[in-house]
């Protein structure tokens, strides 16, 4: 157990060293928030790779995989979708070179737009947080089990996150997430064979597991899949970290090139996450893990590499390369929304001529009043594939249709985004009250929120637009192809 606590040992204290080291460059709102914008391709491409393979893939996705096998590639298969679009979608975004998503539905919509933009963008991104948090709990909880308990493992993680985040900012992020991402790359395609290898082969994985394990929609319905792909399909589609790193590109070209990178990382490690998740349901059937299956990766990484020191190393790296990706998570997910606090209340509305020294300060606090929030919603967390898909949904719903609307729909109005924002983000919040399941019948209550809440906000954003004048070219100029 020495061998797994010196691996996080290093790792804590690298992000720290490459942290610090970054805060000397960070002098002006622009380093501090989208890296001076000065991002190559080959930083971008890890970044966003780290930004979106976090604690909702490597747990909620395991956790799915170990109870239904490879039908949870349908929720990472809305990603890879979305991802095909943002191909499109990135050297536009790049052209606009703003600070956030908000700053975007402002120069498109109006400012109402933005407001609601940052309530549900706070929404969502502190809840995606919240449960990298408890990724994190639950891995300092399996390596020191006498010490640390997983609630107590969150309040430590969060800590280490919150300071980590507001040091530097972007630049600490993206630079970080290099050498994250690496190591997860490495580990994780290394460690599937070595598992399968000790499960007795493929051949024996597939013969402990229901046959549902390696199908297509295995014991899922076709609603179910679906339910799985949207929410990720769309989150990805408007995804506010994603955006700001494209406005933090050295160029569109550079924008454009990472995507391509980002569509391969993607599709291969969260194939691989589920395949490992599989093996270990067929190599750890009962157990602890049995009642904890969103802790499977962790648990293989514990218990699956026994038998000589090089194993025992590789589990020790499979391990730390979980807990760097959950700690990268956070940060870029904690980020993402104190700039929204900065960039568009505090800069906009509050303090307009505010001096560089005192916009920093004032992020740093954001980040650590945003992090308690999170902290607070990660005690309340019972499945982390139920929160991630609360939290996607959200934005899928409330953001992602208008943010699509601006760079390709001309015809959608300013009334019609600040109703589809709203009815989008007012739908997913309620969906799970009281009021809800005693106003509608028993069988659609019982459904996941992603249908009923983008339906009502299309209709709301198809249905204002056509009802209302056309935007000015003025407000369609800056997103015009070149």
């Amino acid at each position: 157990m020495n061998l797994y606590a010196t691996v996080l040992a290093f790792i804590v204290l690298t992000l720290l060293v490459v942290s610090l080291a970054s805060l000397r460059n960070v002098k002006t709102k622009a380093d501090y928030l989208v890296a001076g914008r000065s991002l190559p391709a080959f930083v971008l491409i890890f970044t966003l790779l780290c930004s979106w393979i976090g604690s909702g893939s490597l747990l909620g996705g395991a956790e799915n995989a170990y109870r239904h096998g490879f039908a949870a590639l349908w929720q990472a298969g809305g990603g890879w979708a979305g991802l095909l679009l943002i191909y499109f979608i990135a050297p536009r975004a790049r052209k606009f070179a703003k600070f956030t998503i908000p700053d975007l539905l402002e120069a498109r919509y109006n400012e109402t737009a933005r407001v609601l933009g940052v309530i549900a963008i706070l929404f969502t991104y502190t809840a995606v947080t919240s449960y990298q948090f408890v990724g994190g709990g639950d891995i300092l909880h399996l390596i020191f089990p006498d010490f640390i308990t997983p609630v107590l493992g969150q309040y430590i993680i969060a800590a280490f996150v919150i300071v980590f985040t507001a040091i530097a900012g972007m630049a600490s992020v993206a630079y970080m997430d290099v050498a994250i991402g690496l190591l997860a790359t490495f580990t994780l395609i290394v460690a599937l064979p070595t598992l399968t290898h000790r499960a007795g082969g493929w051949s024996a994985v597939h013969a402990a597991l229901p046959a549902t394990h390696f199908q297509v929609l295995g014991d899922l319905s076709f609603a179910q899949a679906m339910e799985l792909f949207l929410p990720t399909c769309l989150l990805l589609l408007g995804n506010q970290s994603m955006y700001q790193k494209f406005f933090s590109a050295k160029s569109e070209k550079a924008a454009t090139r990472a995507v391509i990178g980002w569509i391969i990382g993607t599709v291969i490690l969260e194939t691989v996450i589920v395949a490992i998740a599989v093996v270990g349901s067929a190599l750890f059937p009962g157990g602890e893990v049995h009642d904890r299956p969103r802790e499977i990766l962790a648990y293989c990484g514990l218990h699956g590499f026994a038998g000589s020191r090089v194993l025992e190393i590789l589990g020790s790296l499979l391990v730390g390369a979980i807990f760097a990706k959950i700690i990268s998570t956070a940060n870029n997910w904690l980020f993402s929304p104190a700039t929204n606090l900065i960039n568009d209340i505090f800069l906009r509305y509050i303090s307009p001529q505010a001096s560089n020294k005192r916009t920093l300060a004032v992020s740093r606090l954001m980040v650590v009043f945003l992090g308690l929030w999170a902290l607070y919603q990660s005690l309340h967390v019972q499945s982390v594939l139920k929160k991630s898909l609360y939290a996607y949904t959200i934005y899928a719903a409330a953001l992602t249709p208008v943010i699509l609307a601006t760079f390709f729909w001309k015809r959608a109005t300013a009334s019609a985004a600040v109703a589809s924002i709203a009815v989008g983000t007012v739908v997913t919040v309620t969906w799970d009250t009281a009021f809800i399941h005693t106003h509608i019948p028993t069988a659609l209550a019982q459904r996941d929120a992603i249908f009923p809440a983008l339906l009502a906000s299309l209709i709301a954003l198809v249905a204002v637009s056509l009802l209302t004048p056309p935007p000015t070219s003025a407000q369609l100029q800056p997103f015009a192809e070149s």
